[in-house]
């Protein structure tokens, strides 16, 4: 890779923070264009899926949805799931098959927008200016873990899902894992396959099936155009780029994640966490509940699937629908005694908070959330990139953030090229997005 640019005093047309896959891609369609650019990295490419996924962590999407710009995936195995050392070096090689202009193990500790329209970053190596900034650095910021674990005993072994890397790291003894979103349930399963006591605390993620009727559900998905529907079509869209994931798992060649079956094979599940106090927990008695609701939208996408079938008259083979194998009976407990059960850690897959607090540019909504539209925001020349349901469900993913890239591109392109004609100065960029009301 070529020598990475000097920031401290320098000045670019366009700055990129983040050099995961959303600001690799950003970097890709302004190289196209001929736009001067840098793109600012807080550690090393990859650094995300490197250093907080765990050792048997895989991709939940085939691996012919990795579409990142210019290069889509080559592997011999596109209806694999690539594991965490293939998408770290899936990275890696992107980048180096456009060698961007890359700074790395750089932190950007601020921004703010100078009065004659351009932007101040500042970072661990100096300050420098943009003319404009695409924000890439993804919505999974900082681990978040309930004050309710500080009530817990002071010789149990907590940790976040992002610290978990293999059963073997853990203490000897039964594992608690709280919440039962993507992470969750794998790392549950995780434990459960290495045979470890499980105790899951289940939340209200939804679940879906791995394959049905001859192939991957995210094949039928995305043949009927599932992954291109703009959240803009959603009555709720704020409340759908908030939702939790469907768990299902691509290890070992991809399979459910049945909650019930390892509850049925010796897993203990629970409602969710509610209380602690002590060495003692407390649950919700929303279990049942919880889990019905996963089994009720797995089953309502095999419903999408059969409309789908029937309405094009394609061949598939029929299949059977699920059956529950295990069901919560009417005194099932809402406590757990972490000594009496020889629980001797716990690992929070409660999510992330979002922190922006080092952007000083008034475009957030009260939750702090940015406010833009398909990235773009108020403020001319800011934009966003690789949010969850930024334009659609694939752009926080390998699957669409190229596209949103690319469209944020030619809109930078087109205020260059609109600077050019007018011959203004610095600070020439408008904003495509519409009049957003302040948070």
């Amino acid at each position: 890779m070529t020598a990475p640019p000097r920031l401290a005093g320098g000045h670019w047309p366009v700055a990129v923070v983040g050099g995961g896959q959303a600001g690799l891609s950003a970097s890709h369609h302004l190289t196209r264009r001929g736009i001067g650019h840098v793109v600012v990295e807080a550690h090393r490419v990859g650094h995300e899926w490197r250093a907080r996924r765990w050792d048997s962590f895989c991709l939940v999407t085939p691996n012919w949805q990795c579409r990142l710009p210019g290069f889509p995936y080559r592997g011999g195995g596109p209806d694999g799931f690539m594991v965490r050392d293939e998408i770290v070096r899936y990275l890696e090689d992107y980048a180096a098959s456009f060698q961007p202009p890359l700074v790395e193990d750089t932190t950007v500790t601020a921004l703010r927008r100078l009065p004659g329209g351009a932007f101040e970053l500042g970072t661990s190596r100096g300050t420098f200016t943009a003319d404009q900034v695409i924000v890439a650095t993804g919505p999974y910021h900082t681990p978040k873990v309930p004050r309710l674990a500080e009530r817990l005993p002071a010789d149990l072994v907590q940790l976040h899902s992002s610290q978990y890397r293999n059963p073997g790291a853990l203490p000897p003894g039964a594992v608690l894992v709280v919440g039962s979103g993507q992470s969750g349930a794998q790392i549950a399963e995780d434990l459960h396959l290495a045979g470890r006591r499980v105790h899951l605390a289940v939340g209200g993620a939804p679940r879906v099936a791995r394959f049905y009727r001859g192939r991957d559900c995210v094949a039928w998905l995305d043949e009927m155009g599932h992954y291109d529907r703009p959240v803009d079509e959603f009555d709720d869209a704020e409340a759908v780029r908030v939702r939790v994931n469907h768990y299902v798992t691509g290890r070992d060649g991809g399979r459910d994640i049945d909650l019930r079956a390892f509850a049925r094979d010796g897993m203990r599940l629970y409602g969710h966490l509610t209380g602690a106090e002590g060495g003692r927990l407390e649950f919700a008695a929303d279990l049942a509940a919880n889990l019905d609701r996963a089994d009720a939208v797995a089953e309502s996408i095999k419903d999408a699937i059969d409309q789908h079938i029937a309405a094009r008259g394609l061949a598939a083979p029929d299949e059977a629908r699920y059956v529950p194998v295990w069901r919560p009976g009417p005194g099932h407990p809402r406590t757990l005694d972490l000594a009496a059960e020889g629980v001797a850690a716990v690992v929070w897959a409660t999510g992330f908070r979002r922190d922006h607090t080092w952007i000083g540019v008034p475009v957030f909504d009260g939750r702090g959330y940015p406010m833009h539209w398909r990235g773009a925001t108020s403020c001319p020349g800011l934009y966003f990139l690789g949010l969850p349901w930024q334009h659609t469900w694939g752009s926080g993913r390998f699957e669409a953030v190229g596209r949103d890239a690319e469209f944020l591109a030619d809109h930078i392109d087109a205020n260059r090229r609109l600077a050019d004609v007018c011959g203004t100065l610095t600070g020439a960029p408008t904003s495509l997005a519409p009049a957003l009301p302040a948070g």
